[in-house]
């Protein structure tokens, strides 16, 4: 069970670290003002679908700290850059369509949904 009385300060926490208002915090999670004003004064908690738009858009929060204070904010977990050897798709979107060779085919290609599935096509 959530403490919402600690909830509300961890919450109050991530909007000050932000340098956010409580009305900017809630544009840009994408809910309603009222929805953190009630969450804040105590007469609402939060839903989850509330605190899985905080968690996608401010990623240094943690949920498990979010939730019951246990963890770190801002998460201290570091992420390295992506190693772009020429093979990678970031490198290939780079390219201009001047530096590839017309006699190239395309193999395959493969389309990621945001659920988690892919769609593979071959050539």
């Amino acid at each position: 069970m959530i403490n919402t009385e600690d909830f509300i300060k961890r919450l109050q926490k991530v909007i000050d670290y932000y340098g956010e208002s409580a009305s900017s915090f809630a544009e840009k999670i994408g809910v309603q003002r009222s929805s953190i004003s009630h969450i804040l004064s105590g007469r609402n908690k939060p839903s989850l679908d509330f605190i899985l738009k905080i968690l996608s858009t401010y990623p240094e929060v943690d949920l498990y700290w979010l939730f019951n204070g246990k963890g770190n904010f801002p998460s201290t977990e570091k992420t390295s850059e992506p190693n772009l050897s020429k093979s990678s798709p970031t490198y290939i979107k780079e390219k201009t369509l001047s530096e590839i060779k017309k006699d190239k085919t395309i193999e395959r290609i493969i389309i990621f949904y945001s659920d988690g599935s892919f769609k593979n096509y071959d050539n």
